[in-house]
Parts: structure tokens; sequence; C-alpha cells
């Protein structure tokens, strides 16, 4: 029934611009469906941001999983595309704007999965140069993004290494609201606050040129990519980014409307055994099913 229900709401495809209003875009859907259990099994088990929550936010952290999910659609280019990958794109697009009760993706119309890493042209198969996780399309490909789907499971696995190339790439399109990508998300950000957010980006782009800073040196590209980088430090690793780096913390924290470093990123749900039913309700074992890209052992 599961399989069903959640068969025809990814048909239900929202299309067109960005948006950020309390009007909602004209094909946008709400959710009328409650939220299975299965749904809430898997964040559970796979999002720590989820269990951070209390109750009343974790009902609407799923609303928002079901309403993304409704309005975007998740497919696998030569690669099987299950339950688990669907809500951890929804997470990724979900993270960085649950400050915001009002946000629809109406933007985005696709998420393309990639088995790994692919080339400028899109491509991962052949001889080329295959280096990028992620992307947010442009003119033909307007309102898709790629995402390499190794990427996308290890973003959620690791919980250290201060990255998430999905949460990266949704950053990306969220700076995009205002017209272009440039780490300055205008949508999100007081004027008071733009000076100061372009005064630390260039001088932490210094640093990380002079390799004097912690933050990944691919935030040093461009203040496009600074800004999506330390997203992502924002978000896997809040407190050691108030401890080292309290102003941009504090920064962050405005722009986002959310205070990370007083969450509990550490609650994990109780894993599932190896050889119990898979919760995508595969049919498979656990350890044939999601549990063969990683299995933890410990709770």
């Amino acid at each position: 029934m599961v399989v069903i229900i959640f068969t025809a709401i990814v048909l239900l495809v929202g299309l067109g611009w960005v948006s950020y209003s309390k009007a909602a875009h004209p094909k946008w859907r709400v959710p009328r469906e409650p939220f299975p259990e299965t749904w809430r099994e898997i964040l559970g088990r796979e999002v720590l941001f989820y269990n951070s929550l209390n109750d009343e936010e974790k009902l609407r952290f799923e609303f928002k999983v079901q309403e993304f999910l409704l309005n975007c659609r998740i497919t696998g280019i030569k690669t099987p595309v299950n339950l688990t990958d669907k809500l951890l794109v929804a997470s990724s697009a979900i993270i960085p704007i649950f400050g915001f009760a009002s946000w629809k993706y109406t933007n985005i119309r696709e998420v393309l999965l990639y088995p790994k890493m692919f080339d400028e042209n899109y491509q991962f198969e052949g001889e080329s140069n295959k280096r990028i996780l992620g992307m947010v399309g442009n003119q033909s490909m307007e309102g898709i993004m790629i995402l390499s789907k190794e990427a996308l499971r290890l973003g959620f696995k690791n919980e250290s290494d201060k990255q998430n190339t999905a949460i990266h790439e949704f950053v990306h399109l969220i700076d995009k609201t205002d017209g272009e990508i440039d780490g300055l998300p205008k949508v999100l950000m007081d004027k008071q606050y733009a000076l100061p957010w372009i005064n630390l980006m260039n001088r932490e782009i210094d640093r990380i040129y002079a390799r004097k800073s912690d933050i990944n040196p691919y935030g040093g590209t461009n203040r496009a990519e600074f800004f999506s980088v330390i997203s992502e430090y924002f978000f896997e690793r809040p407190k050691l980014l108030e401890e080292k780096h309290p102003e941009l913390y504090a920064l962050l924290e405005k722009i986002f409307n959310q205070n990370m470093a007083d969450r509990n990123l550490s609650k994990k749900a109780k894993v599932i055994g190896r050889n119990d039913p898979c919760y995508c309700e595969s049919g498979e074992k656990f350890k044939h099913c999601c549990g063969s890209v990683h299995y933890k052992k410990t709770i």
C-alpha cells in the first residue's frame, strides 16, 4: 500500500521558478495523506537532524519532506533508486530551509541520481575526467539537479567530515532565488548583514588560500562555493563551527534562522538487524538492500 501511495506521489510534479512567499505556486501540491510510518522509521535511522527535533518540529519536517516529494521527481540514471534515496534527497532539501515555514522549492522539478561522479557534460561513463559530485542545472537543464548517489549516501553516513553534497547543492539552489548564484542569499538575509557577510567570506577565502583554515579548500573557489561549503559545515558540525569560527556561525544562524549549535546531532534511532526485512519494504533482507550500502553495528 505504501509503495502504491508513494508511486502516486512522485508522479505529481511541480513546475516553475523558485519563489519565497506566503502565496503558494498555482501548481504546488500539498500533502493530503498521513505521513507513512515506514518513512518515519527511515528518517529516524538515517537523518540525525530529524532526530534532533522535538515532536512538533518532527511533524513539520515530515510535512515538508512529503511536500517536497509531491512536487519533485527523483529519478535514477542507470542506478536503482529506493525509498531511502528519495527521503535523503528530500531531507537535504528541507534541512537548510527548515527555519522558514513558507519556503517553496518551485524552481526544481527533478533530481537525477547518477551512480557515481560525472563530468561537465553530465557523463559518468567512459574515459572523461569525472570529478563532479553534484550540480544545479542551467539553461537546457534548468529545474534539474544532478547528484551522485554515492555522495548522497556518504553525506548522511559520515558524521564528522563537515561535508554533505546534497545539502551543498540545495544551498546553491537557495542562493539562486534572487537570480544568481553568488554566495549572497538576499532572500534569506537582512540588508544589514550583507556587508559583514561579504567581508567575512572574503577574509576566510584568503585564509583558505593561505592554508590557515579548517574549511574545505573548495570553499576558496569563489563566494558561491564558499557559501555552500560553509553551510555544509554549519549543518554537519555546528558546535565545531561555533568554536572555531564564531562570527561565521553567528551570521549563518541569522541567515538560516536556526540555532544549530543547540541541536543534539548524536541521537540515533535503534539500528535494524542485518537479517531483518528492509524498512524500505523492498521484500529483501536489510543486508541485501539498504544495508548493502552501509550497515551500522552500534546504536
